[in-house]
Formats: C-alpha cells, structure tokens, sequence
C-alpha cells in the first residue's frame, strides 16, 4: 500500500476520528452498563461480562476474514457497510430479550467494526507519508480514546439511570450520522492494492508476524484483567455509587485521550521499541495499585489517568511497526492486530473472571500486572526476531 501523489481529504481524519468514537462506544458501552444489565437480565455482572468476550472473539474470527473479502472493493462502500452492520446490531441490543439474543447482536457489532477500524486505518496510512504515519493513525484512533472519555461513562450514567436498554438507543443514534459522513466525505473509488485471502493465509503462515501481531493481544489482555471489571471494582472496593463510578470513568477517559495523543509523540521521537517497553514497565508498576484498594479519591482519581495513560499510548506505536513490517499487505496485518485486540480483551476478561471467581476482586490488580510480563517478553523476543530485515528503531 503506498501513498497517493494527491493531498488527503482535509475532512478524512476527523470524520474516522468520529466512527471511531462510535465504534469504541458501541464496544464497550457493555463495560459501564454491566451491573444493570445483569440485573435486568437476571444474571450476575461477572456472567454478563461474557458478552465482551462473545464481541471479542466474534471480531477475531471475522475481522481479518471480512476484510479479505472485500479488499476488491471501493473503501468508502465498505467502510459504510461496516457501519451499517453496527446500527442494526445497536437496534438489536435494544431489544434484546435474553443474554443469548444480546449476544448474537454483540457478534452482529463485531462484525460491523472489524470491517471498519481496519480499513479505516489502512486508508489513513495509505494517505499520508511514512513519516507522518504515527500522528495521524494517533488522530485517526483519537475518536476511539474519546470514548473512554465520554461514551462509556455516559452509557454508564444512563444505564443506572434510565435503564441498559436506552445506552444501546444511544449507539443507534450516533450511528445515523457516522454512515452519512462516510458517504459523503470518504472519496468515491478509493482504494489502494487489493488484499486476497491469499494474503491473510501468507500472513498468518508467517509465524515471526504473528508473533509481532500477538504483542497487541498481549498488552490489552493485561489491561481488560481490571478494565471489563471497573464498575464492580469501583463499587465493592471504593464504596462507588451511580455517579462517582461514571466520574470515575470519565477520569481515566481523560487518561485514555491523553496516552493516545502522547503515544503518536513518542513512537515519532522515540521510536515505537523504546516507546512500547517504557509502557509495558509503567503498567507493571501502577496496576498492583489497584490491589491496595480504598484510598483517598484524590489519589484514586490521580491513579486511574495515570493507568488508563500509559495503556492507551501503546497503539500508534504499535500500528507503526506493523505497518512497516506488511508493506502492501497492511490492510489484512491491521485487521489481523484489530483482532488481536478482542482476542487479548477476551482473554482478559475471562482471566478477569476466574481471578474474581477463585480469588477475590482485589486480586484483579497483581493478575494484570503478572500477565503484563508476557507482552514484555513477546516484545523483547519479537523485536530481536522480526519478519524481513525489520528491527527495533
């Protein structure tokens, strides 16, 4: 994939940016609304957290595939048909009348984004020059960092509110727009060197980029130990309520924005291998905090940015790696990564669960900062043995 001679779309950033924001709410508006959706349900909040896992899987299996599908055709009709898919699973959810129906909707929604996101992302790298690549991806996933600042909590806020059916209401009704501006500010025809199943199956032959790729399910595993757990965590350890878990939540959103714009300034300066050892090493440091549960809110809140910072930076330096190591192959390497991240949300969640289950919710901090030395390790072995004549920069 290379890119074109032509300016990019002065709107083509922003308008990913803001599907994006629609993506990363309507994924994970299921972490907010867990302890109402259970109890409308009829489940328990840890049996719930199941529907993450089903979304996560789903986009694993299919996003890779889905995309090597469609690699013949246009972006833009893509890119809308992704979005498509999302508002009928967002209606769906609505109405779901058991966890079994909220699930096929959830692999509806999988569906829907892992056409999107990865395609998105290859059409950003495609557009702009190498040496731009990190920023823009960065600006590009910003959306998708913004809805930790004010999706998410705001679906928590109107689940306790109002009720779990009307946050998923909510992600219906940002979808109508995100399909319009796609249309309209996605050039017609664009498209860049088609991917074939061909590709996806040399790609997934090649165990040195799979190993690269597998950094990213890694990393996030670690962080959905505590991440699908918060609202519970907040509630039976900190005494949270309603209102101060979602404060809580838009606090590390702040802390998720700010690691997205920081990560895209570090992987430009430092290069994506000092950067993504750096956040590895600060995650095994700040995640046992939330083991030593209650402290004061000040230091609370002062936690959750500093964690939800130093998660959140990893992906534009992780996008620019793998971008340099797939060359035209970039759009089934992206979804491949895209679906990593479901993978290691899955794994995470259900390690989240059993740690609950067998243990106690207190346990969730050293679990994740544990399963952090397994990213460390894959990034360490990964760099020192990379596909071509790719190496640590």
């Amino acid at each position: 994939m290379t890119s074109t001679d032509t300016p990019p779309p002065k709107m083509i950033l922003p308008v990913i940016s803001t599907c994006n924001f629609l993506i990363g709410v309507g994924a994970f508006v299921i972490i907010g609304v867990l302890e109402p959706l259970g109890a409308g349900l009829n489940v328990a909040p840890e049996r719930a957290g199941i529907l993450m896992t089903v979304y996560a899987l789903a986009y694993a299996v299919l996003s890779p595939v889905l995309v090597s599908m469609t690699g013949h055709i246009g972006r833009r009709r893509v890119m809308a048909f992704g979005l498509s898919l999302f508002l009928i699973s967002g209606i769906l959810s609505a109405v779901a009348t058991s966890l079994g129906m909220l699930g096929a909707a959830r692999v509806l929604a999988a569906a829907g984004a892992g056409l999107f996101t990865p395609v998105g992302a290859a059409v950003v790298a495609g557009l702009y020059p190498p040496e731009q690549r990190a920023r823009v991806l960065a600006a590009a996933m910003f959306g998708f960092s913004l809805a930790q600042v004010i999706g998410v909590p705001a679906g928590a806020w109107i689940a306790y509110t109002f009720g779990w059916r009307f946050a998923f209401w909510g992600v219906v009704v940002l979808n109508i727009p995100c399909i319009f501006l796609i249309w309209h500010f996605v050039p017609a025809g664009l498209k860049f060197q088609a991917v074939t199943f061909g590709d996806l199956r040399t790609t997934l032959k090649d165990g040195r980029m799979m190993f690269a790729i597998a950094f990213t399910g890694l990393f996030l595993g670690s962080i959905y130990v505590i991440f699908t757990y918060m609202a519970p965590l907040f509630s039976q350890s900190m005494g949270m309520g309603r209102d101060m878990i979602s404060i809580t939540l838009i606090v590390a959103g702040v802390g998720a924005v700010m690691g997205n714009i920081l990560g895209g300034f570090m992987a430009d300066r430092l290069g994506w291998y000092k950067t993504l050892i750096i956040l590895c090493c600060a995650q095994m440091i700040i995640m046992p905090l939330y083991s030593h549960l209650p402290v004061g809110i000040p230091a609370f809140f002062a936690l959750s940015v500093i964690w939800a910072m130093a998660g959140w930076s990893f992906m534009a330096g992780q996008q620019m790696r793998l971008i340099g190591l797939a060359g035209p192959k970039a759009p089934v390497v992206l979804a491949l990564t895209a679906a990593c991240i479901y993978i290691g949300a899955a794994i995470g969640s259900a390690i989240g669960s059993f740690v609950i289950t067998t243990w106690s919710i207190d346990a969730l901090g050293y679990a994740a900062a544990f399963c952090m030395i397994f990213a460390l390790l894959n990034l360490v072995i990964s760099a020192r043995f990379p596909p071509n004549s790719y190496g640590p920069s």
